[in-house]
């Protein structure tokens, strides 16, 4: 069945164009999908991030194609509207290009999801434009990149010299360049990502980004408050579902231990 409300790329090109903000969030599961399709968020990334909220790993290194596409066809089985992006993993792009369009292609024909995201900049040319010929729109990524999380800059503040700036606006526009429908636009200062946001004919997604990006993304555990880690300053958390939780599982075991649970209410009669 198509939907014809359908959240295309070429939709977040009119929203930028329109002066309308864009609304994304990273989510990994069937039911939240669905529920963040039905509040009608324009988009959902399936992102690597899912090493830590959904695998409970250090970091988003140990995410797999496998993980990945599994994923994505959960939350694909969720959505009807929003666009689907499926984050590529560590070590499933950078290698060699074939590869890279090997893996992206995956993500669309096995998980479902409807473009790709990729990270880095100008080192990235070539993987997009061949990601591309084969037909599979490309979201960038640039400033602070999970997948560095060893390096030693990984954890800083990106764009904050004058030398990174002009590296971080030259690598915007270079992906724009090479064919990306978008960029995601991480842990920079606002200004700078006003500048790109408006130097660029492409929407920017901003996560810790500041309000003049073209869009917003969050992780919904942190928007929902399931995770108990301390987050980044940029995160504001909507609702406390973790404290809903506990509570809950506390009552029941509360009760089981009391005799209190199950009721008669609760049980069948033979």
């Amino acid at each position: 069945m198509v939907v014809s409300n359908k959240i295309t790329t070429k939709k977040f090109q009119e929203m930028k164009e329109d002066g309308e903000k864009i609304t994304m969030i990273s989510a990994y599961t069937y039911p939240i999908a669905k529920i963040i399709d039905e509040m009608g968020i324009d988009s959902i990334l399936v992102g690597d991030s899912l090493g830590k909220n959904i695998l409970g790993y250090e970091n988003s290194l140990k995410v797999t194609m496998e993980d990945s596409i599994r994923h994505c066809q959960a939350v694909a089985r969720g959505v009807r509207r929003a666009l689907i992006i499926g984050d590529l993993p560590f070590l499933s792009y950078g290698i060699k290009d074939k590869e890279t369009v090997r893996n992206a292609g995956r993500l669309v024909k096995e998980g479902n999801c409807e473009v790709v995201k990729i990270e880095g900049g100008r080192e990235r040319v070539e993987e997009i434009k061949e990601i591309k010929a084969v037909g599979i729109p490309v979201l960038g990524h640039l400033g602070l990149t999970p997948t560095y999380v060893n390096t030693t800059e990984h954890s800083k503040v990106k764009g904050t010299s004058i030398e990174t700036e002009e590296k971080l606006i030259k690598d915007a526009k270079i992906l724009e360049d090479a064919g990306v429908f978008g960029i995601v636009l991480d842990s920079i200062p606002w200004k700078l990502a006003k500048v790109i946001s408006t130097t660029l004919s492409v929407p920017t997604i901003g996560i810790g980004a500041g309000k003049f990006c073209d869009g917003q993304v969050l992780i919904i555990d942190d928007i929902i408050g399931l995770s108990t880690t301390t987050k980044p300053k940029h995160v504001k958390k909507y609702a406390n579902v973790s404290e809903v939780i506990g509570k809950a599982v506390k009552e029941f075991k509360t009760e089981v231990k009391e005799l209190r649970y199950p009721s008669d209410q609760y049980r069948y009669e033979g």
